[in-house]
């Protein structure tokens, strides 16, 4: 058997496709699947392959259109953002002033008023000082007088009651 197995690779030409009497059978296989591959391939898979490519593409340009009506919007919104911003900051501001003013004119009368219950008060207090300095001095002039007119007395007793008076007034006034 081992014999017959060398004797029959030794008559054989070789490999089939190098065979050249089966080169027209060959390569008429050849260009019928090249045919087939080219017509399937140009009928269902590349055109799918495009409308694949063409939805990513048209993904693509919405995604950004998108992105870019986003982002202004996001500019829109930050300087709306930054409008009402200022405009409470301007707001707080004047609102500050308006209660600083308020404040300053409550205080200004309420100042005017402390000032006038003051005047008042000093004016009843130099008035009640004139007044003691008044009784203070009629004490004085009194107990001046009595004084006076006890020692004059007994050391003169013909001395005249009005004369130590007047005595008494006229060293009081200096």
């Amino acid at each position: 058997m081992a014999t017959e197995a060398t004797d029959a690779a030794a008559s054989s030409p070789g490999m089939p496709q190098l065979d050249f009497s089966t080169f027209p059978n060959q390569i008429f296989w050849l260009v019928v699947t090249l045919v087939v591959i080219y017509l399937i391939l140009s009928k269902v898979a590349l055109p799918r392959i495009a409308s694949v490519l063409a939805e990513r593409s048209g993904t693509i340009t919405n995604d950004l259109a998108a992105a870019e009506e986003l982002k202004l919007k996001a500019v829109e919104a930050e300087e709306a953002y930054n409008k009402a911003l200022a405009d409470a900051r301007a707001e707080a501001q004047k609102i500050v002033a308006e209660a600083k003013a308020e404040i300053q004119s409550e205080l200004d009368v309420a100042t005017a008023k402390a000032d006038a219950e003051i005047a008042a008060k000093a004016a009843e207090s130099e008035k009640a000082i004139a007044e003691i300095r008044e009784n203070a001095m009629q004490s004085v002039t009194e107990v001046a007088n009595e004084t006076a007119e006890a020692l004059v007395g007994t050391l003169l007793p013909q001395a005249a009651g009005a004369d130590v008076k007047a005595a008494v007034a006229a060293r009081l006034k200096g």
